[in-house]
């Protein structure tokens, strides 16, 4: 199952890109992640992390959840049973796209289970400029870093946040935290 995942999400970086008529050269420079990186995804020889997926999804004017929604018929009902789920291979974080995929919506909701100690960042990148989130903590606690400012979360907070500014999630508690992220692509 994850060697599908890996192959599909490889065809999709291709066919986005070529769709786009980037070579590897131009998306490598867009996302700042190497020609070569990219090229091994797209054959399925390599496993995005999440920070090197979110460089490129952004490089292509994607959110992950918009990288992650399957095409084909739209409704506006996701049944949990259908949901794209994603582990990261270098964290063991794995997310959830909740929202409908294919609806006219501009706000992508994600499930995130966060592993104890875990930690991942997202450099700040201008593709992505003009798109926030919220990260709303159910369980456990979370450190965030957005720019120079750390904020910790506990159950009920929600923090909202530029994505283009840059953030490290670090999980610095001995259970798993579990959060949800409110995109909000509109600023785009």
């Amino acid at each position: 199952m994850e060697q599908e995942l890996e192959t599909a999400i490889g065809l999709r970086i291709r066919k986005l890109r070529i769709e786009k008529n980037l070579t590897l050269d131009d998306l490598a420079n867009a996302s700042g992640v190497s020609r070569a990186m990219i090229s091994r995804i797209e054959r399925g020889e390599a496993s995005p992390t999440a920070s090197l997926l979110a460089r490129v999804c952004a490089a292509l004017g994607l959110s992950l959840s918009a990288f992650f929604a399957e095409e084909g018929e739209v409704s506006p009902l996701s049944r949990r049973h259908d949901q794209q789920v994603w582990r990261d291979p270098e964290t063991g974080y794995m997310r959830r796209s909740v929202s409908p995929p294919g609806t006219a919506s501009d706000v992508d909701i994600v499930d995130v289970e966060f592993p104890a100690g875990a930690r991942v960042s997202f450099p700040p990148h201008a593709a992505s400029n003009g798109m926030t989130q919220h990260i709303w903590l159910f369980d456990g606690e979370m450190e965030m870093t957005t720019g120079d400012t750390v904020h910790r979360l506990l159950p009920g907070d929600c923090l909202f946040m530029p994505v283009s500014e840059g953030h490290v999630f670090h999980n610095r508690g001995n259970i798993p935290a579990r959060y949800c992220v409110v995109l909000d692509r509109r600023g785009r």
